[in-house]
């Protein structure tokens, strides 16, 4: 598994990458395995009395299961502020709340953009357990495409064009390709932060 940042961003073509320079990207090893472990540890026993579903309120996710969280360890909690740190913009609030966001070895999201009901200029979400391919294409022009492959550890950001004019999907397992490389998936966890939507 490549684990340099330029190894792990793949784009249709060098105007796609100029354009989402700086607005997509990807941090391998953003937390170890053993902070990693902790956090699956703390949300196990939230997410096991959940059953996977198999439909979504807006048919954006099939086979997951998902939660919000608020109250963490100390040592969750402060792991989840340096993704906030690291990601969100400084002076703009943020959901306060943690996304939680549980897919089964079977599960994808499709394409989609986040509400701008609910969500502001950036997502941040944090791997675990399974390495994942993220597809994002234009709305304008689906010809223009990035790919970014998600190890487990690693901390992605989408910003501006990317998270606005861009959709995003987690690709399914038969799909899950990265460069012509197949990236087996398994279960994979994610923690998103968001800033949220600036008032009118």
């Amino acid at each position: 598994m490549p684990c340099a940042a330029a190894t792990l961003w793949r784009a249709a073509g060098p105007g796609v990458a100029l354009r989402l320079l700086g607005q997509a990207e990807v941090r391998p090893d953003f937390v170890s395995p053993a902070e990693e472990a902790a956090l699956a540890r703390e949300l196990e026993p939230q997410l096991r009395r959940r059953h996977y579903q198999f439909d979504h309120w807006d048919g954006a996710i099939h086979g997951f299961r998902e939660t919000e969280k608020s109250h963490w360890s100390a040592e969750c909690q402060q792991i989840l502020e340096r993704v906030r740190a690291a990601a969100l913009p400084p002076n703009i609030p943020h959901l306060g709340p943690v996304h939680v966001l549980d897919l089964d070895k079977n599960g994808y999201i499709k394409p989609h953009v986040d509400s701008v009901k609910f969500c502001g200029c950036t997502i941040a979400g944090l791997s675990l357990l399974s390495a994942s391919v993220m597809r994002l294409v234009s709305e304008e022009n689906p010809e223009d495409w990035l790919d970014m492959l998600l190890p487990p550890c690693s901390l992605y950001i989408l910003r501006g064009p990317a998270r606005y004019n861009f959709t995003h999907q987690i690709l399914r397992d038969e799909d899950s390709f990265f460069n012509g490389q197949r990236v087996p998936r398994k279960r994979r966890i994610s923690l998103i932060c968001r800033s949220l939507p600036l008032p009118p």
